[in-house]
């Protein structure tokens, strides 16, 4: 095998950033940290021009990337390797960043990855195969995420104001962005960061939950939203009695949430078996040129060769 056909480059790419990894035969790997992906844009074409920027133009053997946003139509790996003739990759992998998050969490082991950082997405891999729940985006979905959560506390925090609902000390920390609660609606509706800014507020919410009962209901019912989605990702799949389940992303360094979380789980399946993640998103990428090809994700995954 050539030198060109042993080298790899794997790709991590999220919204907020883009991870880059160059491995190359007799050589340190090269990591890089470039710009996210847009979503409101063409994904392949993005992705075309950062194997250009990490590589130089240099023809690698295998890209393989996990891609935050992946539709149904921009799933083809033919494309993105037609897009890519002047490096000329021998074998292009894409999946849904879900997938490389998952093997970066737990390899090719079965079991489940809960991920809950501004969204929330669920894999699980078992006898039956495969199986996602939500990550349907802050409209549709990501019960239980950041922005979930964010959402939740607002919401308190304007029927406190109101006298629908009890006060929370969740108010002085929306009052610290909005001094006036009864404008702050129309400022957040018309950024642009909005998601974000929502999201932001789950940090708060954490924080309070062992002392303001407001926060510790929002913590409660997030945990039980992902214990939820984790359950029924595992009864899809068919899973043993002792499943191995990872739980991943900011929403998890709350330890309420944490705890919530597994006591909820443990309920369905007492011998469930938490274990912290074994890598990242960039190495789940890099796993994925190895994944053995009767794999069950790989019914999730695009290739060209």
């Amino acid at each position: 095998m050539t030198e060109t056909a042993a080298s790899v480059l794997a790709l991590d790419a999220g919204q907020t950033g883009i991870k880059a990894r160059l491995l190359r035969p007799g050589a340190e790997p090269v990591e890089r940290l470039l710009a996210g992906v847009r979503t409101d844009q063409p994904l392949l074409p993005q992705l075309a021009e950062v194997v250009r920027q990490v590589t130089g133009g240099v023809p690698v053997g295998t890209l393989a990337a996990g891609v935050s946003g992946l539709t149904s139509v921009e799933h083809d790996a033919g494309e993105l390797r037609v897009l890519l003739h002047d490096v000329a990759p021998d074998r292009v992998l894409l999946a849904h960043d879900s997938v490389t998050s998952y093997l970066g969490t737990l390899g090719d082991a079965p079991g489940v990855v809960v991920a809950s950082g501004t969204g929330s997405i669920i894999l699980a891999v078992g006898p039956s195969g495969v199986a996602r729940v939500d990550g349907w985006g802050y409209l549709m979905g990501d019960a239980g995420s950041g922005f979930w959560v964010g959402r939740a506390a607002l919401d308190a925090v304007m029927r406190a104001h109101d006298g629908r609902g009890p006060e929370t000390s969740l108010t002085p920390v929306v009052r610290s962005r909005w001094p006036e609660l009864e404008d702050a609606y129309v400022q957040l509706q018309s950024d642009p960061a909005k998601v974000s800014v929502v999201a932001w507020f789950a940090e708060a919410v954490a924080a309070r939950a062992a002392t303001d009962a407001v926060a510790a209901r929002i913590c409660r019912e997030a945990a039980e939203e992902l214990a939820l989605s984790a359950l029924t990702a595992l009864r899809r799949v068919g899973t043993d009695a002792d499943p191995l389940v990872s739980a991943i992303g900011g929403v998890f360094r709350g330890e309420f949430v944490r705890g919530t979380f597994e006591d909820a789980v443990r309920a369905v399946h007492p011998g469930a078996r938490f274990e912290a993640p074994h890598g990242t998103g960039l190495d789940g990428a890099e796993a994925l040129a190895r994944l053995a090809p009767g794999h069950a994700l790989h019914a999730l995954v695009s290739e060209a060769v």
